[in-house]
């Protein structure tokens, strides 16, 4: 997750900074003032916003907030010193995630930020929230949709990829990997349950164990698909489904 850091105190910046790192979060930029942090938000990727009220600038932190979400809406967590009512009634007209008091706490932040993104994706796309739903496998392992992301709950805490990504899904036991360009993730679902819920329309059951992104297909043969030199293959069961999605002249 990507994460956007707006407070004018240096040190503390940089020590929010490096805990959010070591917590596995991309901290992709710290701004002093409002003016940076909106010509960075305009051209970047950011998934969650952290900021303070008092900063540097023409703008205080809510200022700054307000014209964020007027580019593109993500969760927002304020992190302040200033809990006085008419403070916090500003703060609120901008729909904040979260409103943490200095000193925080690195549990309530984390806490924080796994329910804003996920209060997020539920706002922006209540249809689409993908969670296992059988009592017996109730691990609270859950995708997230936003967009074209997919965020899945792992280590404790939510990482996200592009749809487009996604090459093939793999059984293991009572697991499924979701093998990306760039990265496995591991998913305790089974394959059958993560192929229903991912809203993907090009992946294609080949065999029992497997799920491929028709798109990542390199070649075929009666036996086995290539998907960046990965050998997938192909049962006589699903054969027959495989092949009516080539259409043949």
């Amino acid at each position: 997750m990507k994460i956007l850091i707006i407070e004018d105190e240096f040190i503390l910046a940089s020590e929010l900074a490096e805990t959010l790192e070591s917590e596995g979060y991309e901290v992709v930029l710290t701004a002093d003032n409002g003016q940076e942090a909106l010509d960075f938000y305009q051209e970047n990727d950011v998934d969650l916003v952290l900021c303070d009220i008092n900063i540097n600038g023409d703008w205080d932190g809510i200022e700054t907030v307000t014209k964020l979400i007027a580019v593109k809406q993500v969760p927002i967590i304020y992190l302040t010193a200033f809990t006085d009512k008419e403070t916090l009634e500003r703060a609120k007209q901008t729909f904040p995630a979260a409103y943490i008091p200095k000193p925080y706490h690195i549990t309530n932040l984390r806490m924080a930020i796994e329910l804003a993104i996920n209060n997020f994706a539920v706002k922006i796309q209540p249809l689409k929230i993908l969670r296992e739903e059988k009592p017996e496998n109730a691990q609270k392992e859950m995708f997230l949709q936003v967009n074209d992301d997919i965020f899945i709950k792992q280590n404790y805490q939510f990482v996200k990829f592009s749809l487009n990504e996604i090459l093939y899904l793999e059984a293991d036991n009572i697991y499924t990997n979701i093998n990306t360009s760039n990265k496995k993730y591991v998913i305790r679902q089974s394959i059958g349950n993560v192929h229903e819920r991912l809203p993907v329309k090009n992946l294609i059951r080949v065999h029992r164990s497997f799920v491929v992104n028709i798109n990542k297909i390199d070649s075929f043969n009666e036996y086995e698909v290539m998907v960046q030199g990965h050998a997938i293959p192909i049962s006589r069961t699903y054969k027959d489904e495989f092949m009516k999605h080539f259409m043949f002249r």
